[in-house]
């Protein structure tokens, strides 16, 4: 499985604020060196390269001179937009020792929920690589809110993975990879070299969150390597402290933890809609519904139970069932009031109770995933 990662011409590259702000201590001109240095090489080889980078907050917060992450957005904020500037300064400086253009891009949930944004930041990025321009993506933490933002840059990078169709993800943190229990605290701890990515025993592994610095933590990039698997990335979680860890996983070196892939890949409006973060709604489904969803049949408001929530029609909601577990999830045809009126009743009932008939269905199945 690690020539799939050696074969891979076209990687996104995710670094932590630990390694970029030498564990808060303020940017790390070594580490952002070292890392263009790596990805030069990688480029020499004729790969296509996106890096997703943390540290905006964390630079700010060393020259505002916070010793503690704060927790009002506002001043997350007012950290990432004083530390944005050094962080991008820092990577044009070092990618342009190597005569490397970098393009900076900042995204929140929302460039990618909507689907005209989504496509525009998919051309755009797909420009930056055909003119030999490497990206550097960070969420744009200047002006996110609790309501658009990613949350972790290990989602961001497997939400890019998927955006460009990308062969590989690579997770560069201040961890050698997943273990089997927290190392620290279990001398018996087993290292997992590699794995399956939709293995859900890998989520009780990964445990805790992450540093006072980062965000996320082990937690995060298991999740981010079930999301990239949907487009059929595979993920790769490694050190980003092993001296040239970039080449010598590109020469199939077996370094860090490798989650494969391993479903067919998902119809390009299907990954979209399943890398929607927030969803308007919900509609609870009966079993007979749930079944049909499962051979492929779209969703029929007699399905239908109860519908939760405020929305337009077109959102993206999840359909659950009884027990509260999301079993798909689609574009609904109707609003939230709409969709009331018409729950559990036949299709040929809609025009009666709404006035006029849009769909025969709820949600059609070419705009509905399984979860």
């Amino acid at each position: 499985m690690r020539k799939q990662i050696s074969n891979s011409q076209r990687l996104v590259i995710k670094v932590g604020s630990a390694l970029v702000t030498n564990n808060g201590a303020g940017l790390s001109p070594e580490f952002i060196a070292s890392l263009a240095h790596q990805m030069a090489l990688l480029r020499g080889q004729g790969k296509q390269l996106l890096l997703v980078t943390s540290g905006a907050i964390a630079a700010g917060m060393q020259r505002l001179g916070w010793s503690s992450r704060p927790h009002s957005i506002h001043e997350l904020q007012a950290a990432a937009a004083v530390g944005q500037m050094g962080l991008a300064t820092a990577y044009e400086s070092a990618f342009a020792s190597h005569k490397i253009n970098t393009a900076q891009v900042l995204l929140t949930h929302e460039d990618l929920a909507d689907r005209t944004r989504y496509l525009n930041a998919r051309s755009t990025l797909q420009a930056l690589l055909e003119l030999d321009v490497i990206p550097i993506i960070n969420e744009n933490d200047t002006v996110v809110t609790d309501e658009i933002k990613f949350g972790d840059n290990d989602t961001l990078g497997a939400l890019v993975a998927n955006l460009i169709e990308a062969d590989a993800l690579i997770i560069l943190t201040d961890q050698q990879g997943l273990y089997s229990a927290d190392p620290r605290n279990n001398p018996d701890a087993v290292f997992i070299h590699e794995g399956r990515a939709d293995d859900r025993q890998y989520e009780a592994m990964a445990g805790g969150a992450g540093t006072g610095i980062s965000k996320g933590g082990m937690i995060t990039k298991i999740k981010a390597a079930q999301r990239a698997a949907r487009s059929g990335a595979h993920t790769l979680i490694a050190s980003g402290r092993e001296t040239d860890v970039l080449p010598r996983l590109s020469n199939g070196e077996i370094l860090g933890t490798l989650l494969y892939a391993t479903s067919t890949p998902l119809a390009a409006r299907k990954q979209w809609l399943a890398d929607h973060l927030q969803l308007a709604g919900t509609v609870q489904l009966d079993s007979g519904a749930i079944a049909a969803l499962q051979i492929g049949k779209s969703l029929l408001p007699i399905g239908v139970v109860q519908v939760v929530g405020d929305f337009a029609r077109g959102a993206a909601v999840a359909c659950r069932d009884a027990e509260g577990n999301e079993v798909a999830r689609g574009l609904i045809n109707y609003s939230s009031s709409e969709a009331r009126r018409i729950a559990g009743h036949g299709s040929e009932e809609i025009e009666q109770l709404l006035g006029y008939v849009d769909e025969e269905v709820l949600i059609h199945r070419d705009n509905l995933i399984l979860i």
